[in-house]
């Protein structure tokens, strides 16, 4: 793991979370963007904590980076949110997920082990609050075709159900009952969205739902 925020004692504090547990091993630390791509390529770290604002290379600089030269790293993003306006654009640049700064101990550590485990972390009230923030200054947020659109005719109807309850923040116990059907196969879906659209995560799924118009600000979603 390789912890990268301009604040040493930010730094310490997760470290010494991290390093209670037996399966988490810090391996390096950073602090700016240009040293946390650095140490990601030397170290080549399952997971990165990313702070975003850093100085000279920011964390979404540096996010871009990392996730073009490795794709095996996954990024998690720790953010104030509140004074923080770039968050999505780290999601746009490759990050897994985002957490933030006043995140629980045992949180962390829950997010940090799905990421390494390949999945994203998508918490369902933060997703929602900063995607209906920035959502309408995104290009396609008007509702023009995007470049990927074409992609999204590729997808069976229930596909489309479930990439939609998946943008929404649903978890797939949640799109399960939505939809009747059983976790397994709402797992199976997602499998299958990803592979067809050529995503990594859910989290790639939030931000391509919201690019192409297929939901809109507030959770709405296009028929279109």
């Amino acid at each position: 793991m390789l912890l990268a925020d301009d604040q040493p004692l930010l730094r310490r504090g997760f470290r010494m979370i991290l390093e209670t547990e037996d399966d988490l091993t810090v391996v390096a630390e950073a602090g700016d963007g240009d040293e946390a791509a650095d140490q990601a390529r030397r170290h080549r770290p399952d997971v990165v904590l990313m702070d975003i604002r850093m100085p000279g290379t920011d964390g979404i600089e540096a996010t871009r980076r990392i996730t073009a030269a490795d794709a095996g790293v996954r990024i998690l993003v720790l953010t104030t949110f509140d004074l923080d306006e770039y968050a999505f654009g780290a999601l746009r640049a490759g990050a897994s997920g985002f957490l933030l700064k006043d995140v629980r101990p045992a949180e962390l550590v829950a997010a940090i082990r799905t990421v390494a485990a390949g999945d994203a972390v998508v918490s369902p009230r933060v997703t929602r609050r900063l995607l209906e923030e920035y959502a309408p200054v995104l290009p396609l947020a008007a509702g023009q075709p995007g470049p990927r659109q074409p992609q999204l005719a590729a997808l069976t109807d229930r596909e489309r159900e479930v990439l939609i309850a998946v943008a929404q923040g649903l978890s797939n116990a949640e799109i399960g009952a939505r939809l009747f059907v059983s976790e397994p196969t709402v797992k199976s879906h997602v499998r299958r969205i990803l592979a067809k659209l050529g995503l990594r995560d859910r989290v790639q799924v939030v931000v391509l739902a919201y690019e192409t118009g297929l939901i809109r600000p507030g959770g709405k979603f296009s028929a279109e």
